[in-house]
């Protein structure tokens, strides 16, 4: 299934991934090239997608009180996350791999590179894509249809780059979609607060994908690829700004919806001013033209996201 002669280097290891990172130096060698082919040597997508999970979930828990099950929802998000995030990151590797083989950044991937066969991969996407599935069966029949339709979003987003120059908004809409799910999964229903928050996520998915993708734009102009990055030029800080402006906005907004009192409200607002802070730093030390730290800079939206959790987790015992 792979063919270690293509492998780049002595190790395989993918050029941005995170450096001493657990697949690269513990996981059996066997499974590294699939390991790699789910991004698990660069878990900062993981915890993208696993943030507005959390958000949802504890947002619908400052509505009408934190239970046991909550736990479960939390931590079942949390593998699924893992699982969604590498299947739909095998599906977009399957689909690139050709424009892969064209960019400095990704050409070192398992598929480009030859460490997976395309069919080893589309086999590695179904299992990881199954044992998430047999997850949201627990989460109860409304969430489960809300979550299967997430599978739209997730099967266009990688073909977006070819036909549109704004792709970060099919992330986004696949991305913050736990936002839905974890809402749905605690209340049994979706409801107009869990909606706003989505719209929230999206619009912070346009701010740290942006600058994600300012990595790559001499190369995604050579190959025709776009790109929010490659639209907004020079003129990006200040599309970024409106972004983090909006979706704060938006956040505070689904509190507003969520919360049955002012104390709540308070809390919950704390968190939001405290994700916005942090977007403000991120701004503080952009630089679209280095790499470098366009990518340290999109990674740091972990904390941004955890800062909001940690204050909602608080709501959500009040």
């Amino acid at each position: 299934m792979s063919n270690p002669s293509k492998v780049p280097g002595a190790t395989g290891q993918v050029a941005d991934a995170v450096a001493g990172n657990w697949v690269d130096t513990t996981a059996p060698e066997w499974t590294r090239p699939y390991l790699r082919l789910s991004r698990a040597d660069r878990p900062i997508g993981t915890w993208l997608l696993f943030i507005p999970c959390i958000w949802g979930v504890l947002l619908a828990a400052g509505l009408d009180g934190l239970r046991l099950w909550d736990a479960w929802l939390i931590l079942g998000c949390g593998i699924g996350a893992f699982l969604m995030r590498g299947a739909g990151c095998t599906w977009n590797d399957f689909t690139d791999r050709k424009i892969d083989a064209q960019v400095a950044r990704t050409r070192s991937r398992p598929l480009p590179s030859g460490q997976v066969t395309p069919r080893a991969a589309l086999v590695w996407m179904a299992i990881q894509a199954g044992v998430s599935f047999f997850i949201l069966l627990s989460f109860g029949w409304p969430t489960i249809g809300v979550g299967v339709a997430s599978l739209v979003f997730v099967a266009i987003y990688p073909f977006a780059k070819r036909f549109t120059w704004w792709p970060q908004v099919f992330l986004g809409l696949a991305f913050n979609w736990g936002a839905l799910v974890g809402w749905t999964a605690h209340r049994g229903t979706l409801e107009w607060p869990a909606v706003v928050l989505y719209i929230a996520g999206i619009s912070w998915t346009l701010f740290y994908d942006t600058i994600y993708a300012h990595q790559d734009t001499e190369d995604d102009a050579m190959i025709g690829v776009k790109s929010t990055a490659r639209l907004f030029g020079d003129d990006s800080p200040r599309w970024l700004w409106g972004f983090a402006i909006l979706s704060t906005a938006l956040f505070a907004g689904a509190t507003m919806l969520a919360m049955p009192h002012a104390l709540g409200w308070l809390v919950a607002m704390a968190g939001v001013l405290g994700f916005f802070g942090h977007l403000i730093w991120q701004m503080t030390q952009l630089n679209i033209n280095d790499p470098d730290r366009c990518l340290a800079l999109f990674r740091s939206n972990r904390d941004a996201g955890l800062i909001a959790a940690v204050f909602l987790l608080i709501l959500a015992f009040l």
